[in-house]
């Protein structure tokens, strides 16, 4: 009995110092980044055996997604607000005078929410829901201005369905397929006809996974990024350089540089471009140059944000975010939305001004995330 109590502990000594020693190879050989898991979780290194010691049978897949970043978001509550700033309006219908303002408020509300219904190593598909609303207070009510006094009394909502589709290909190559349809203008709950107010957008992206820390793809997006809708190339990049610094972009649209404080607190530094497309119905028509009369307009926002934002763990599954920075409104105009030449009715200018804003969003818990792992 003796003689194999002293072979168990010297098999346990051996293993230990087998595993110290794969341990310090493994953390030579590869960059263990400071942040939790990203799910779906990256694929590991082709070395990697199952928990009976057999080598794996099944392929694993690609992904765009890199150690290092962030949790994936599954509900978000997120509250944006500016203070006063200017606002200058040029008239180009006929009756509609120019006008200038201030804008006492323009907030932002917004409500995500990510379900991930089919997950498997070779497709995962996603249904996504969001519920927006834009607010806008000026110094006076009535502005006697129609466009303003219409979107201060009912608000710019948004409210959307949308289905992504990421499709690894093998252990390199992925795409990503989304498409989202969205009722966007002014509508109220009196009733709403989605025909006028639909907006549908899409994007396909193909990339590569060259590494764990670095994945990269290119394609094209049909949305309303520049206020009108249009298709305009994309390219994205994620890459971790080492465990504190990683950058995440889709260019044009987004650039962001990310440092990983802590695996509870993430810093990120970078730009966004926000289009929004609003269909506004006016209680008093305007009357064109052509003696045309408009009974509805087509609002057109595109702004340039240039932002810090900070998301730190309050427990397991529930994280906050705090940003700030300037924004930059480049678009304010409305237009004809009748007419294929895309008539501008009235060509605005809001003044640059600060933000912020704050979000609250859940999470997978980390247990989830170690069971996905694991399989």
């Amino acid at each position: 009995m003796i003689a194999v109590s002293s072979l168990l502990r010297g098999a346990a000594r051996a293993a230990a110092g087998a595993g110290l020693m794969l341990s310090s190879l493994a953390a030579q050989a590869q960059i263990t980044p400071t942040t939790p898991p990203v799910y779906p979780p990256p694929a590991p290194p082709l070395s990697d055996t199952t928990d009976t010691g057999q080598r794996r049978i099944s392929q694993e897949f690609a992904t765009p997604s890199v150690v290092g970043m962030g949790p994936s978001k599954g509900l978000i509550f997120h509250y944006e607000r500016m203070p006063r700033f200017n606002v200058a309006s040029d008239g180009q219908a006929v009756g509609l005078q120019d006008y200038q303002s201030q804008a006492e408020k323009n907030a932002r509300l917004v409500i995500k929410g990510y379900i991930p219904f089919w997950n498997r190593p070779h497709l995962k598909l996603l249904l996504g829901i969001n519920y927006e609303r834009e607010e806008f207070k000026f110094r006076q009510k009535p502005t006697g201005y129609e466009l303003y006094d219409n979107i201060e009394d009912k608000g710019l909502k948004t409210l959307g369905a949308q289905l992504a589709v990421i499709r690894p290909v093998n252990t390199v190559n992925w795409y990503i397929f989304r498409v989202k349809g969205e009722l966007s203008g002014d509508y109220t709950s009196q009733g709403v006809n989605v025909a006028d107010y639909l907006r549908v957008s899409s994007e396909f992206l193909y990339g590569w996974k060259r590494s764990p820390t670095f994945s990269w793809g290119v394609g094209l997006q049909l949305g309303y990024t520049f206020g009108r809708q249009s298709i305009y190339p994309a390219v994205l990049y994620n890459r971790t350089f080492n465990d504190r610094w990683g950058v995440e972009a889709i260019f044009p649209a987004r650039i962001t540089a990310r440092y990983n404080a802590s695996p509870k607190s993430l810093f990120f530094a970078g730009y966004t471009v926000d289009g929004f497309n609003y269909i506004i119905k006016l209680r008093e028509p305007l009357r064109r140059a052509d003696n045309v009369l408009l009974r509805s307009l087509e609002l057109r926002e595109t702004e340039v944000k240039f932002r810090g934002r900070w998301e730190r763990e309050i427990h397991d599954f529930l994280w906050f975010g705090l940003e700030g920075g300037y924004r930059y409104n480049y678009a304010f105009d409305a237009f004809d939305r009748t007419n294929d030449d895309r008539t501008k009715i009235i060509d605005s200018k809001l003044a640059g001004a600060p933000y912020l804003s704050v979000e609250l969003f859940l999470v997978p818990p980390r247990k989830f995330l170690k069971k996905t792992t694991n399989q």
